[in-house]
């Protein structure tokens, strides 16, 4: 059975057409442009070029390629962490401590108190605002404990400082540790004669309106031993065996716009009226002192005069 394929004509010219005769059409000119890139092969030899380039000849060559005069600076993040020292500090009224509430300074002290708190209440509802369950009383329990991991923690500061720096702010930090190397630090909490509470609520704006930092002051009445030792073991300052009482006014700060803040020991108020803190017993270096040695004593040379004695036997 014979079958024949029959093609259309179009299909027939065109392979039959010579090649001089193909057309091409104007309207492809640009797609057939494009189908070729033009790379700009990098010059490994231009960087020794430039450096023997004169500063006018640089300069030319930069406008020329749409380069910019490099910087002399660079710019380097910035992160605030904490705010640079105390705000709105609080005034402890004097005696505090000493003096009960039945007396007649004690009254004075919860008057004063009571006119201070109208602010701090204002500036708590900022702080609501972020933390929806702040509660004073549950964070004065909260700040102590903070104190005590603290102190804890210096005393080996090599081995704990990462999670030292998770409870003391970068202005506290070398306040806290200054003076303390080459020295041993024993510290301990036995118990609290009042129960902590706060005193101080105070918030600032720092380098814009939505950021917000703020600082709670925490009145803390307590019994501590403290004990440093010089890198030869020697007692300078306290004692392990002797409890103080210690009245301390300890302000805690947060950056309570950032989620993952914490609440970190920033400074403490030392009134003017506390009585001075005792000085250390510091120990030296023993000069080394050479023998004087003493010049050895003249011989003295004594002249004796001859005298002529009577002879006896002939008087």
């Amino acid at each position: 059975m014979l079958t024949c394929n029959r093609l259309a004509p179009s299909v027939l010219q065109q392979q039959n057409a010579p090649s001089s005769s193909k057309h091409y059409d104007i309207k492809w000119r640009k797609l057939r442009r494009e189908k070729v890139l033009k790379i700009d092969l990098p010059d490994f030899d231009e960087r020794r070029r430039e450096e023997k380039m004169t500063p006018d000849e640089m300069r030319l060559k930069m406008k020329k390629d749409g380069r910019l005069p490099p910087r002399n600076f660079m710019e380097r993040p910035l992160n605030i962490a904490s705010t640079g020292g105390l705000f709105e500090q609080y005034v402890p009224p004097e005696g505090d401590g000493k003096s009960s509430a039945i007396s007649k300074d004690g009254a004075k002290q919860r008057l004063t108190e009571l006119e201070k708190r109208g602010k701090s209440y204002m500036e708590l509802r900022k702080i609501r605002k972020y933390e929806e369950n702040f509660d004073t009383k549950e964070f004065a329990q909260q700040a102590q404990l903070i104190y005590i991991e603290a102190h804890k923690l210096m005393e080996d500061v090599k081995k704990n400082e990462d999670e030292l720096h998770d409870r003391i702010t970068e202005h506290a930090y070398p306040q806290m540790m200054f003076g303390l190397e080459l020295k041993s630090l024993r510290w301990n909490f036995i118990e609290s004669l009042e129960p902590p509470r706060v005193v101080h609520i105070r918030t600032t704006e720092l380098m814009g309106k939505e950021n917000l930092y703020a600082q709670v002051t925490v009145r803390m009445h307590t019994k501590q031993t403290l004990a440093i030792y010089d890198r030869f073991g020697r007692l300078m300052f306290g004692s392990e065996a002797v409890v103080k009482d210690i009245l301390e006014y300890v302000v805690f700060e947060k950056h309570i716009v950032n989620e993952y803040g914490l609440w970190r020991i920033h400074g403490k108020i030392v009134p003017d009226w506390m009585p001075p803190r005792e000085p250390l017993i510091k120990s030296y270096r023993k000069p080394a002192i050479e023998p004087v040695q003493e010049d050895e004593p003249k011989s003295e040379v004594v002249e004796v005069e001859e005298t002529t004695q009577p002879n006896l036997a002939t008087a």
